[in-house]
């Protein structure tokens, strides 16, 4: 890891790791959380990993998806960043007005590099990579500022969309020390 992404690890960590006591989704209590939008808020941060991103991108990206509700920050500094155009991709379409899953541009036809913030197991970006290609985009890659799938975990593999982070759990946890 070079300095610069131990110097961010560092900061996301100091910055979102909380403790106390935590209700987790699973129900179970813990004394530490991690709080993503903490990162995603910090607009100084927010700019770090977006400026890391930029490299990770495949050179044939011609649209960012942000999905909801993570990875739209990213992808909205990601694009003002790099020029390239970006929509927000949504858990679902919705069910008024434009009935649009993926909202600020067209995707068929283009390929689309699907932006996010944490990957755990790639449930969500599995879904949206699978729906954009209904609507004729073209996603094999997902950019992600942390990875904190343990090894096997992964079910974008099975749908042949290829993950690339910026750091990992580890790389988070080395940082805390």
């Amino acid at each position: 890891m070079t300095t610069d992404l131990a110097a961010l690890a560092r900061d996301i960590d100091a910055r979102c790791r909380l403790h106390g006591e935590f209700v987790l989704r699973s129900g179970k209590v813990s004394d530490e959380y991690f709080d993503k939008y903490l990162f995603e808020g910090d607009p100084e941060l927010l700019r770090r990993v977006a400026a890391a991103m930029v490299d990770l991108l495949p050179a044939d990206t011609q649209v960012l998806g942000g999905l909801e509700l993570g990875g739209v920050p990213i992808a909205t500094m990601l694009s003002s960043l790099t020029g390239l155009p970006a929509v927000f991709v949504r858990k679902e379409a919705k069910s008024y007005g434009t009935r649009r899953l993926a909202e600020g541009g067209d995707v068929d036809g283009k390929v689309v590099t699907l932006i996010e913030d944490i990957i755990t197991t790639g449930g969500a970006v599995r879904d949206a990579a699978m729906a954009l290609r209904e609507q004729g985009a073209h996603v094999s890659t997902v950019v992600c500022a942390i990875d904190r799938s343990a090894p096997g975990d992964s079910v974008l593999p099975a749908v042949q969309v290829s993950t690339v982070s910026v750091l990992t759990k580890a790389d988070l946890d080395a940082a805390a020390g």
